[in-house]
């Protein structure tokens, strides 16, 4: 078509019964490159300005623009379609148009607002994160309420939406689309490509095409918000086995129990598939141990690591005081991997954690280790645990639960006791809980309790302070509230005066203190893995022995296994975690993936794996962790990291981890 013709089919278009259509989608599509340009400079740090790529990322972009844009109109085209010819521009006809259009345009609008902070947070577009969301709407309504100006930005959502229909109104398009009347013979001309082109982008574009690069920004750059939320939506699980990279069973099986095997452990049996095995060591200890996993904890934010703005003084003077991991990377980048690495230690399997998963009861866990020493344990937590099926999984493991109770039940099959946090145990209180110094005053209530049977106790707790909107209790700190490093500072001083108020009890001598981060307080950057965006700290305190650093490369799955080993305990495990401190050198490893990409760390070479069955290597630089990636693989490497995230997967399908 020439330049002439194209002009007139365009003069055509936008006189036709379709005007409207077409100058919202022309509309959505200028908006998309408009986010796509903002997105990119944003992160400019973080990108490889390849030219190829970066054409080609607005290329692939402009298609998943038009797929959406089709899709958010496609039953607009169709009424446009057969609406009868008599009726149009009639007052139903201009009813529905401004009624769809309102909702349409309110939603387009809302998607892009809603990208902003989500890639700020995250470094990418729209995922199973946002999908998750949906399911939670009390708590992400009030951390919206919470962290930003929800007025302003109805005011600002309903101001754009109106002034769209005014442009409409002055170029026209409203006047054309209620003032052709030509029939559906003429009409279908219009709509029969527009369902065609839609049908077939629907059916042919996939998220996955718009992984070209090794730079996750580039490649996110190129997606769409609204495309890529409906994918994750479609593929909120993945199967190992169909997606990802395989070995044989049996010599995946054979790989994973020639590297869990220690000096202290024997298999308990000679089948193939049993990872089972006892764990002998002698001089056996049994206290109290209460284990806190500290909301969105970077490592960067403590001074051993170089943070000069002293936000954790009381982290960092107990790490001086314990053993202190500073080599240690959690699984994954939600408060749910981090719960099923300290728990289940087990490697990050695709798709959503094990603790969203239906049929997670009775799984091998701590808690499995821990009855065999019979100990009581709580999972204490400071919001509803419905969210996330926090509670179903830790009811499930055998965790009596304490949470801020919403009146969400159980699952009717898990026999554990629920206990709420009562009102007038409460100073302060947001969207995602009450705050710190709250929920550590129900740890101290409940251990009290139960020091006084004779048993001991265990405690998984779960803060919640340092989470958006970042609030709490008024006089606190000396930093203003609503922003990270202020909500950093106030975890800190509550956990401070937890310790100080733990101490005066006459159970604290005997009580060991795990304190942990759940993962980092970000995972963006420009790879798909951000090895830096995992480390984080942990500590073991008051085991009553000198203090020790563990400068060894270690796993958030391994925590609790080398706890273990530091109190003298023999005992079976099914774990995937192990002893850092029985580690052969060399033999250091840690688990770290995402959603859908998973990799293992060992030495200074990071093997990662993804549902493309793609599988990559690369160097890690020993100061920044930056990735290069290498064109010859270390097999033996590649086969390990295969075998490990490929019977987890394995494991948990066939129920192979359930204990009954």
């Amino acid at each position: 078509m020439n330049r002439i013709g194209l002009g007139k089919f365009f003069k055509q278009v936008f006189k036709s019964r379709f005007s409207t259509f077409f100058s919202v989608l022309g509309i959505y599509i200028v908006l998309s490159f408009i986010i796509r340009i903002v997105l990119l400079i944003w992160s400019a740090k973080d990108v490889d300005f390849n030219f190829f790529h970066i054409v080609r990322a607005f290329l692939t972009g402009f298609i998943y623009d038009l797929t959406a844009g089709l899709f958010f109109l496609l039953l607009y085209a169709v009424y446009l379609l057969i609406f009868p010819k008599r009726a149009i521009g009639s007052v139903a006809d201009k009813v529905f148009t401004n009624f769809y259009l309102i909702i349409v345009l309110f939603v387009i609008y809302f998607s892009f607002l809603a990208e902003i902070p989500f890639w700020d947070e995250f470094g990418v577009r729209f995922n199973f994160i946002a999908v998750d969301y949906l399911i939670y709407t009390y708590e992400v309504v009030e951390n919206i309420n919470q962290s930003y100006p929800l007025p302003l930005i109805i005011a600002v959502l309903i101001s754009l939406v109106l002034l769209t229909l005014f442009l409409l109104y002055k170029t026209n398009a409203f006047k054309n689309t209620f003032s052709d009347r030509r029939p559906v013979a003429i009409r279908s001309a219009y709509a029969a490509p527009i369902l065609l082109v839609a049908i077939l982008l629907g059916t042919l574009m996939k998220n996955k095409q718009a992984d070209f690069s090794n730079n996750v920004i580039v490649n996110e750059v190129s997606k769409n918000g609204v495309f890529s939320f409906f994918a994750a939506f479609r593929s909120n699980e993945l199967d190992y086995a169909a997606f990802y990279p395989n070995l044989p069973e049996k010599e995946a099986y054979a790989i994973l129990k020639k590297n869990l095997l220690q000096d202290n452990l024997t298999y308990n049996s000679a089948h193939w598939d049993d990872i089972s095995r006892f764990a002998k060591t002698g001089n056996e200890k049994r206290p109290n141990i209460i284990l806190i996993a500290i909301e969105s904890f970077s490592a960067d934010f403590l001074s051993a690591f170089g943070n000069k703005e002293n936000l954790t003084s009381n982290y960092d003077s107990l790490a001086n005081q314990g053993v202190f991991f500073t080599n240690f990377y959690a699984t994954g980048t939600r408060t749910v991997r981090g719960m099923e690495a300290l728990t289940l230690c087990v490697p990050p399997t695709p798709g959503n954690s094990i603790v969203r998963r239906p049929n997670n009861q009775n799984l091998f866990s701590i808690a499995t280790i821990l009855k065999q020493k019979n100990y009581h344990p709580y999972f204490i937590y400071g919001g509803d645990g419905y969210f996330d099926n926090m509670n179903n999984f830790f009811g499930g493991q055998g965790f009596d639960i304490i949470d801020r109770d919403r009146g969400n039940l159980l699952s009717e099959n898990i026999a554990t006791k629920r206990f709420n946090i009562p009102n007038d145990e409460i100073s302060f209180e947001n969207a995602w809980g009450v705050c710190d110094e709250d929920l550590y005053k129900q740890s101290i209530k409940y251990a009290d309790m139960s020091s006084k049977g004779g048993t001991p106790f265990f405690q998984f707790i779960m803060t919640t302070s340092n989470h958006k909107p970042y609030t709490f209790p008024d006089g606190k700190i000396d930093l203003k509230q609503g922003n990270r490093n202020a909500a950093v500072k106030y975890t800190d001083y509550a956990l401070g005066k937890f310790i100080a108020t733990a101490k005066e009890k006459p159970w604290f001598n005997n009580t060991v203190l795990v304190i942990v981060a759940d993962h980092c307080a970000s995972s963006a950057g420009k790879w798909e893995i951000n090895i830096d965006k995992h480390h984080i700290p942990a500590i073991i305190c008051n085991l009553h022995r000198e203090p020790e650093k563990i400068n060894q490369l270690t796993s958030q799955i391994d925590l609790m296994p080398t706890l273990f080993g530091y109190l003298g305990w023999s005992y079976n495990t099914a774990l995937y975690g192990k002893d850092v401190n029985r580690m052969k050198a060399g033999d250091e490893r840690a688990f770290i993936g995402n959603y859908r990409t998973l990799g293992l760390l060992k030495g200074n070479l990071f093997t990662q794996i993804d549902d493309r069955k793609r599988v990559k290597q690369f160097t890690v630089s020993e100061t920044d962790k930056s990735l290069a990636e290498l064109k010859s693989k270390d097999q033996e490497l590649v086969r390990e990291t295969i075998s490990y995230y490929q019977t987890a997967s394995e494991r948990f399908k066939n129920g192979k981890m359930k204990t009954k």
